[in-house]
């Protein structure tokens, strides 16, 4: 099959509105801690969703796994919970930099760390990269794409300055810079561990390949494994919550207890890939009244309602699993459009993130994030929009330039 960067990059921007609007279900989640409804949607993600699908659309999945070498499970699985853990210090960059800012400067660094990560750790980027035409416009397109994640970042800050003194300070609670910028260097490049996991997951992608799976499908045999180690860490934390927050009852009480408790700092921890869909809901209009029962407030701190209220457990559930499968399918994308960059397929990283921050941006003006932020960061957002398009454009030309030549 000859690859296809115009369909790849199609296939990216499916990916990034994925999870761009994965978040969304949450919404009308009611009566469930942040770690409740985050371990019952991760299921869905991590574990449901992508053996499943493997199962179904790979050939002999179970049989693939078993002839992998022992090391590249490990190797993978690993990556995965290196993943998990830019996860856990996402929320903690938020609170020493601000949102903006930490957005920012985490998915510049994990953009650029799991774009430029994989070639080079492999010994193939002066080769393959500096020394070819091809390669040369994809490192232009990452430096567009960081350009644009960097204005995006001015528009936020234009934004912040617009709020009043009061929710200035309910944004960043605990400005510190100094620790704001290790921990934001910490998260971006754990994040950026997801792509060095489908790197290294190149002998399951050849394994499936010999079984007789499409080309195009063949990343849907990494993904179990990938997504299993973020799994444990995530599930590590849930619990840890649970515990903290005595809110393990919530899987099985059908109503609220009174004495149940919302961590204000949790409710920000995922993966910094997920920032812009987690943004756009948590910062949208009747976010807070949606939910009802124990209401969440982001950034003063949570209410806890008096009086027992009855939990909708079936609709929790589905919208759990709406939101868990709705995440998956941004790497189900992924590896799809992955497929059709040809030998450059290291550039697809950049495509995610800039496809997120596309579409999470869109979601934030859909539902009126933006409104009173006043014109600068409009047109702030607006040239960081076209910059992030253009990227895509330009990384997609690369990759078309290698194959034509």
């Amino acid at each position: 099959m000859t690859p296809n960067p115009a369909l790849g990059v199609g296939l990216h921007w499916l990916g990034g509105l994925a999870s761009a609007s994965f978040y969304v279900p949450y919404r009308w989640v009611k009566r469930w801690s942040w770690e409740t409804f985050w371990l019952a949607g991760g299921i869905f993600s991590w574990i449901v969703a992508p053996w499943i699908l493997g199962w179904l659309i790979t050939r002999d999945l179970i049989a693939v796994l078993s002839a992998t070498p022992r090391t590249t499970l490990f190797e993978v699985a690993f990556f995965g919970m290196l993943w998990g853990v830019g996860g856990l210090t996402y929320g903690l960059t938020m609170r020493y930099l601000g949102l903006s800012l930490g957005m920012a400067v985490v998915l510049g660094l994990c953009a650029a760390f799991g774009t430029l990560a994989p070639p080079i750790l492999h010994g193939v980027f002066v080769s393959q990269v500096l020394a070819t035409l091809s390669g040369r416009i994809i490192l232009l397109g990452v430096f567009v794409c960081l350009l644009g994640i960097s204005v995006a970042g001015l528009a936020g800050l234009s934004k912040e300055r617009a709020m009043s003194p009061a929710e200035q300070k309910a944004v960043i609670r605990e400005f510190n810079l100094r620790k704001g910028i290790a921990v934001a260097i910490l998260s971006g490049v754990m994040s950026a561990c997801f792509a060095l996991g489908l790197s290294w997951g190149d002998p399951i992608s050849n394994l499936t390949l010999a079984r007789g799976t499409p080309p195009i499908w063949q990343g849907l045999a990494i993904l179990p494994v990938l997504l299993l180690g973020g799994f444990l860490t995530n599930f590590v934390w849930c619990v840890i919550l649970h515990v903290r927050n005595k809110s393990g009852h919530e899987y099985f009480n059908r109503y609220a207890r009174d004495d149940a408790k919302v961590s204000p700092n949790e409710t920000t921890i995922e993966t910094a890939l997920d920032a812009a869909s987690r943004e756009v809901v948590e910062h949208s209009p009747g976010w807070e009244r949606d939910r009802g029962g124990p209401a969440i407030a982001v950034a003063q701190g949570a209410t806890v309602e008096q009086q027992p209220r009855r939990v909708p457990m079936l609709s929790n559930y589905l919208l759990c699993a709406l939101a868990g499968t709705t995440w998956y399918f941004q790497f189900f994308f992924y590896t799809m459009g992955e497929s059709q960059m040809g030998r450059y397929k290291f550039s697809s990283w950049t495509l995610h993130m800039a496809s997120i921050i596309i579409f999470g941006s869109l979601w934030g003006i859909g539902l009126k994030e933006w409104k009173g932020a006043g014109m600068r960061a409009g047109w702030l957002l607006t040239l960081a929009l076209l910059l992030l398009v253009g990227s895509t454009v330009i990384v997609g030309y690369g990759n078309y330039v290698a194959i034509a030549h």
